[in-house]
């Protein structure tokens, strides 16, 4: 169902997940089918009145297009959030390859490509069987609706590596448990990975329960809209960190919109275990 919508000329277009998704079934990955999420469970995050305005398509964003049946779309991707996550807590870990990301949608808000927070709500769901969850975010934005949601949530720490100054503008300092990591232009693999293992440290310390992350990899060198110039390999090592913090840990797709998106994603993949 991800696959049925677009924007012409849009960044965020169904052809970053069908590629992604066929390399990945080359390489013998299995899928299961994404169930939609409930009413209840959008509310956990989001307002009632935000809700209505955005199933009844009556928005505007200049990045997030206005498109029919787009509330349709996105409880698809909240329910493979949801999924992704209770599977982790039942078997092992997984990835959730759906569209439209999340991490820009916040309270009562949308933005960057994001109707609602897919991210939060598996979060909160989590919070119904594990007592603390920390959520990773290598997206190169900030996630500044996940901050908006999860802002001194005593049961949940916020890690943001991201470009900065870039699109929302936020992120440029931590506040309470939201640790924030702004990166100049041009950072590199070797400065990143320095950076991302003292967030980690700060993410151990927490103790989390379970890690969900938001994986997105428009910070790679080949994706035109950040230049934070990262390598395909430095997903790998990314997704190896987190695996040796020895958690239950699912991750769900946010921005990447190189032609080597499947090529990043497979090398996250391999580092965090899944299969």
């Amino acid at each position: 169902m991800c696959l049925e919508y677009q924007a012409q000329g849009h960044p965020e277009s169904p052809e970053r997940v069908k590629m992604t998704y066929d390399y990945l079934k080359e390489k013998g990955f299995s899928f299961q089918q994404a169930q939609v999420c409930s009413g209840d469970d959008l509310l956990l995050v989001h307002t009632r009145s935000f809700l209505k305005k955005v199933k009844e398509n009556q928005f505007f964003d200049a990045d997030t297009p206005n498109i029919d049946r787009i509330y349709d779309y996105a409880i698809v991707s909240v329910g493979g959030a949801v999924e992704a996550m209770k599977k982790t807590l039942e078997e092992e870990p997984s990835f959730s390859l759906l569209r439209p990301p999340g991490h820009h949608a916040g309270k009562d808000y949308l933005g960057g490509f994001c109707y609602v927070n897919n991210m939060a709500i598996a979060v909160i769901k989590a919070l119904e069987k594990v007592e603390r969850v920390a959520i990773i975010d290598f997206d190169g934005h900030h996630g500044n609706g996940t901050e908006d949601i999860f802002l001194g949530h005593r049961r949940v720490t916020y890690l943001s590596l991201h470009q900065y100054p870039a699109y929302p503008g936020t992120g440029e300092a931590s506040q309470k448990n939201c640790l924030n990591y702004p990166l100049s232009p041009g950072t590199g693999e070797e400065r990143y990975l320095q950076i991302f293992s003292e967030g980690l440290e700060k993410v151990e310390t927490f103790d989390p329960a379970l890690i969900g992350v938001s994986a997105g990899f428009d910070g790679y060198k080949g994706d035109r809209l950040l230049s934070l110039e990262l390598e395909v390999k430095t997903y790998y090592d990314i997704g190896r960190s987190i695996k040796d913090l020895g958690r239950p840990c699912f991750a769900i797709l946010e921005g990447g919109y190189s032609s080597d998106l499947p090529l990043c994603v497979y090398q996250f993949l391999q580092g965090i275990g899944v299969k």
